[in-house]
């Protein structure tokens, strides 16, 4: 039977809102970069960060939890099920 592992990526990630287009990739002083459409009112760009980064992993939305950074552009979330190997290769996006 093989063996499959299962990953808790803890990340900090940047949120752009109001951006042309959403999108997940590159670095900002050591932060994931989230571009979201959605503007930073009522958690509203918060939760299209969320959802924006569930989809980069490929991993279902109530897989990535808010850790801390409710109410700032800088957020540290957990994305359950999350393969480190994705997280380098979209910090190495722009």
């Amino acid at each position: 039977m093989p063996v499959r592992h299962t990953w808790h990526v803890r990340i900090t990630i940047r949120v752009r809102p109001g951006s042309a287009r959403s999108a997940v990739g590159g670095e900002h002083a050591g932060a994931l970069v989230v571009r979201v459409t959605a503007r930073a009112v009522d958690g509203k760009a918060t939760e299209a960060a969320l959802a924006a980064v569930a989809a980069a992993f490929g991993v279902r939305r109530d897989g990535v939890s808010l850790v801390a950074g409710a109410s700032g552009r800088t957020k540290i979330v957990e994305v359950a099920d999350g393969d480190p190997r994705v997280l380098a290769d979209l910090l190495h996006r722009s």
